[in-house]
């Protein structure tokens, strides 16, 4: 595939355009993990949900800040080490350190197709990269559980070749796949036809906590999200694990966030030790 500098404004390939029903009085997920993290880009139902979640597990702040540095920082190790292609899906709301600034940061050439299913993503994405200095990023609006079309999708085809190895991010997204919708699945259909040398960067959040059982406070988060556009579906570590099948764990395995290839002070791994992730390389 020939490299391409250019916008995602100027590269002439068709978005997908969004939904204009945003669903403002029914919490979203994204836009509640952009109130964690501080952000203004949610409404009045995302921020009653979020703050009802805060009160049962009031560390989510510091998890969600802790999640979003270690996507930082496997996305620099991905992009330092060569590979110039990502597809990051369920990437919610930007916020700083999007997979396109740190990897273009390192390869201005890089290439990032970006996959939500919320409108509101996608207007705030495309917002963002309207201006110069990109390397070719696009935003396209998909569901996790369809691989196949996210796979097959023309705008996606276009910025990523699959003989190429390419970076998959599932950052925080398949705790709101239940198990009814495979997300193991899921994970190898995304996988399958990626070019050996690939890497996968996923995180998840979960009730099997280092040093401590969180079964009872997951149990009590399941309301507010219950009435979010996705539920939330929490798994242990040894489940987290299993969705690295067909990879090779890179060092240092499966861990709280805060600690891959960094040192967490004890308020950060405390906060996060919920909250695992980890990178592989497809062999």
């Amino acid at each position: 595939m020939a490299q391409d500098s250019r916008s995602a404004t100027d590269a002439q390939i068709p978005d997908h355009a969004p939904s204009a029903d945003l669903n403002m009085d029914i919490p979203h997920p994204s836009r509640m993990y952009d109130y964690y993290l501080g952000g203004k880009d949610n409404f009045p139902a995302d921020r009653e949900a979020a703050e009802q979640v805060l009160r049962i597990v009031p560390e989510l702040r510091m998890a969600a800040r802790m999640n979003r540095a270690f996507l930082g920082r496997a996305i620099h190790y991905a992009a330092a080490a060569g590979l110039s292609q990502f597809l990051d899906i369920g990437t919610g709301i930007p916020t700083a350190g999007n997979t396109h600034e740190v990897a273009q940061r390192v390869n201005p050439q890089a290439r990032v197709a970006y996959v939500d299913n919320d409108p509101i993503v996608l207007t705030h994405a495309r917002a963002l990269m309207a201006g110069t200095g990109h390397g070719l990023t696009h935003v396209v609006q998909a569901d996790l559980r369809e691989p196949e079309k996210i796979l097959a999708d023309p705008v996606v085809r276009k910025v990523i070749d699959y003989d190429q190895p390419v970076v998959l991010v599932l950052a925080a997204i398949l705790h709101f796949i239940p198990d009814s919708d495979q997300p193991h699945a899921i994970v190898r259909d995304l996988l399958e036809p990626l070019a050996p040398g690939s890497l996968l960067i996923l995180s998840h959040g979960s009730w099997d906590a280092e040093g401590e059982d969180f079964s009872g406070r997951a149990e009590q988060m399941k309301g507010p999200y219950s009435r979010a556009s996705a539920q939330l579906h929490l798994r242990s570590r040894s489940e987290i694990t299993q969705l690295f099948d067909g990879v090779e764990l890179l060092e240092p395995g499966v861990v709280p966030v805060s600690n891959w290839r960094a040192e967490a002070t004890p308020e950060e791994w405390n906060g996060s030790r919920g909250f695992y992730g980890g990178v592989g390389s497809k062999p």
